[in-house]
């Protein structure tokens, strides 16, 4: 059993499944609020390790989607100011296990965690069609 911090976007569907998945497999979860937590620059850039700038981004965060932000555009140290202004854009959740950090739940630690289980939890469970999240 491992204890999961858990940075989630509060009343997000998507991330009450993955914290479901998470004590379903035998976890401790602490869930925090992604978007009240009082990120640093150095914090919150240690979630997203080598990989892609475009990878730190929420697909779906509203100003993303409406093209107002550009992550393929975007250099690392400017991707971390937009998000630390609007954490909205952080990909969620961010994950900690004993200092083991990701963002967004396909990627290590998450696979151990859930024992190499496949299902699909880094997707929406809203579909279109029906009223976007709170933007909160």
């Amino acid at each position: 059993m491992a204890v999961v911090l858990f940075y989630q976007k509060p009343g997000c569907g998507t991330n009450a499944r993955q914290i479901r998945a998470l004590e379903a497999a035998g976890h401790r979860v602490l869930a925090k609020s992604l978007l009240t937590e009082p990120w640093t620059a150095t914090e919150l850039r240690s979630f997203f390790g080598e990989t892609s700038v475009i990878s730190w981004f929420n697909p779906a965060a509203p100003r993303v989607k409406s093209g107002d932000v550009k992550p393929a555009e975007i250099d690392a140290a400017n991707a971390i100011a937009l998000m630390l202004a609007d954490p909205l854009l952080i990909r969620r959740p961010l994950i900690d296990v004993d200092g083991a950090r990701c963002a967004g739940f396909d990627r290590e630690p998450v696979p151990s965690l859930l024992g190499g289980e496949r299902d699909d939890l880094q997707a929406c469970t809203r579909p279109e069609a029906t009223p976007r999240c709170a933007e909160q």
